[in-house]
């Protein structure tokens, strides 16, 4: 059996009171790097954080996107992936200044994270909380200590050479019963899943793996979802955004360039329309 990439897998402990995820990515973190010229470690951090979105988006029970943004006075003034519950994601990082910086620290420098859940039906949330911890990973149980008060454990991986990230969480599923019994299962749980090696988690079968971290364990393993990088930009969203440009400025700018082009921050995709294509802007537009 191969090892599954490009998936998230839930899985619940039938006798204990917790569950878990994990998530492998390849060509889908490689996706959102392409065009992209970032230095390493930035494209270390911006895997994690993309793996933390794939971990987070599955602990939400909705229909919607979720938004995990990190920002702060560092070289990096911000990192943000979008996914959705059907586990598409896209992301980018946006530089202040060339760095060879590593560490959350270094690259975000003081900062927040940023979460925010849009579903489908219902309103907006959002969650903020201080980059007061060394690690990404550390920071998002901070989060979830803080924002959701649900004790819950992440780890977070890159292969060697930046080619794949993976990602395990752990979380304490609150039943109303004995909550020192709970607590006991979750640091159970936790030390178990901490020795699990980089190695592991990109080489071993699904299966495998969490038969070596839990072999002493009942652990029910649902279907893997498949996690894919796709960018929403499109021809239409960027007329949409032409659209509310005021027509002699349209004019102007069509004067002087021949044309009017965007290009998506995420893909990089440019889009360019001549005046042909922007007539009916034009003409319909009403003053």
């Amino acid at each position: 059996m191969s090892t599954q990439t490009n998936v998230l897998n839930r899985y619940l402990f039938e006798n204990l009171h917790a569950r878990g995820e994990l998530v492998h990515l390849t060509t889908s973190y490689q996706a959102m790097l392409e065009n992209h010229d970032y230095p390493q470690g930035v494209k270390a951090l911006l895997g994690e954080l993309l793996a933390a979105t794939c971990l987070l988006t599955a602990t939400i029970k909705f229909e919607g996107e979720i938004v995990v943004q990190i920002q702060g006075d560092g070289p990096v003034g911000y990192m943000v992936v979008n996914g959705s519950h059907e586990q598409i994601m896209r992301g980018i990082a946006k530089l202040k200044e060339p760095t060879e910086a590593t560490s959350l620290k270094d690259l975000i420098g003081k900062g927040n994270m940023v979460i925010t859940i849009r579903p489908k039906k219902g309103e907006a949330y959002q969650g903020i909380v201080a980059l007061e911890k060394d690690t990404l990973a550390d920071c998002l149980a901070h989060y979830f200590e803080v924002s959701e008060q649900i004790p819950t454990r992440v780890w977070l991986f890159k292969n060697e050479d930046n080619s794949a990230v993976a990602g395990s969480l752990i979380q304490l599923l609150p039943d109303g019963e004995d909550k020192e019994k709970q607590q006991n299962d979750f640091e159970h749980l936790c030390q178990l899943t901490n020795t699990i090696k980089a190695e592991e988690i990109f080489n071993l079968p699904t299966e495998e793996l969490l038969y070596r971290l839990y072999h002493e364990e009942e652990v029910r393993l649902f279907d893997p979802q498949e996690v894919t990088y796709k960018c929403s930009c499109s021809e239409d969203k960027c007329l949409d955004a032409i659209s509310q440009i005021d027509t002699a400025e349209l004019k102007s700018i069509l004067a002087e360039q021949g044309e009017i082009s965007m290009t998506c921050d995420y893909c990089l995709t440019t889009y360019a329309f001549n005046e042909d294509k922007l007539q009916p802007f034009m003409t319909d537009k009403k003053h």
